[in-house]
């Protein structure tokens, strides 16, 4: 049986809350070496912010559960 990938994704994510320094975290996400998002994490604000590399839109999520998801589904397209 294959290991979730929502799993992985919001432990990335938890990893970036979780760290200690007042600084932005930012993690790049990837498919077969092809870049699909970069999110950061602004722990002042307590929120996400989720930039799709294809359309370069910005999103901002105040919920891990929701940019995992979205990170999900670009992910699998």
């Amino acid at each position: 049986m294959q290991s979730s990938q929502l799993v992985a994704i919001i432990k990335r994510l938890v990893a970036m809350q979780e760290d200690q320094s007042a600084e932005v975290q930012e993690r790049r996400f990837e498919k077969d070496g092809d870049l699909k998002a970069t999110v950061s994490y602004d722990p002042q604000a307590q929120a996400f912010e989720l930039e799709d590399s294809n359309t370069h839109q910005q999103f901002q999520f105040d919920n891990i559960d929701l940019v995992a998801m979205e990170l999900y589904d670009l992910l699998t397209d």
